[in-house]
């Protein structure tokens, strides 16, 4: 791959960090901020998102210090709805962009109509920020219709969990299309090496997303450092992924350029 690249979904951390109560499993491996630095600089990664991590809970101690160590990084927190505005615009000045709303596996969904949740939802609009969100495509629907009715921009993780023998032909693909085409909505291209799919099928899934949204709205991820993977794979690997997935390079290159756009120049 010789464009520049952008990866818009990285984990950052250390094996020393304390898992939070909820944790699905304990990982195998670590990557602190060096060690994904020096992937960037081994593979053409210009720009890096962090995701927060649904193993450490609310804890983003980790992130944030990433964040101020290096400009070309952003990253996502979790908060609860009652974070304080001051928090959360310290947060933006040290390059926080977006809460994540990572419920999969969570028993009970949040109503986001709550009061709480309509404050918190007020107030990532107010910053610029967006809301990441990783959800089951069985629960999808109904979490992604009141993010659109709240205003506030959405970037849905891991391909928006298509169904593996029927892709978007489902309820929450369906939502999923829907959200694209009101302009709110972006998607990422991560996770793949999860499904358990020949690449062809997730080809496929990447060029329905493409068609529907454009390059624009469509992002990539890597997901180091591949906590839990149902097959071996790496940086490298995912890479190469993503060239088959989407082998027009011009194409690659304006979903790098826009999500450069997304999250470094808000």
């Amino acid at each position: 791959m010789t464009e520049p690249v952008v990866d818009t979904h990285v984990h950052l951390f250390t094996a020393d960090l304390p898992l939070a109560s909820t944790a699905w499993t304990v990982p195998e491996v670590e990557l602190p901020v060096a060690a994904f630095e020096d992937l960037m600089t081994r593979h053409g990664v210009t720009h890096g998102v962090v995701s927060a991590m649904s193993l450490l809970g609310d804890l983003n101690d980790y992130t944030i210090g990433a964040l101020r160590r290096n400009p070309r990084l952003r990253g996502t927190v979790t908060v609860t709805p009652a974070a304080d505005r001051y928090v959360l615009e310290r947060m933006r000045d040290d390059g926080v962009v977006g809460v994540r709303f990572q419920w999969r596996r969570r028993a009970d969904l949040p109503d986001l109509t709550d009061p709480e949740y309509r404050r918190l939802l007020y107030r990532v609009a107010d910053l610029g920020w967006h809301v990441e969100l990783n959800v089951e495509r069985d629960r999808m629907p109904p979490v992604l219709d009141q993010l659109v009715r709240s205003g506030v921009d959405i970037v849905v993780d891991h391909y928006g969990d298509p169904g593996r023998d029927n892709g978007y032909a489902n309820p929450g693909g369906q939502s999923l299309l829907r959200a694209l085409d009101t302009g709110r909505a972006r998607v990422k291209l991560s996770a793949g090496y999860r499904f358990g799919v020949a690449e062809e099928v997730l080809a496929g899934f990447a060029a329905t997303l493409l068609a529907h949204a454009g390059p624009e709205r469509v992002f990539w991820g890597s997901d180091a450092p591949f906590v839990g993977a149902r097959r071996p794979t790496g940086y490298a690997e995912e890479l190469a992924v993503l060239s088959r997935a989407v082998p027009d390079a011009a194409v690659r290159g304006r979903m790098s350029a826009a999500a450069r756009d997304f999250y470094f120049t808000r």
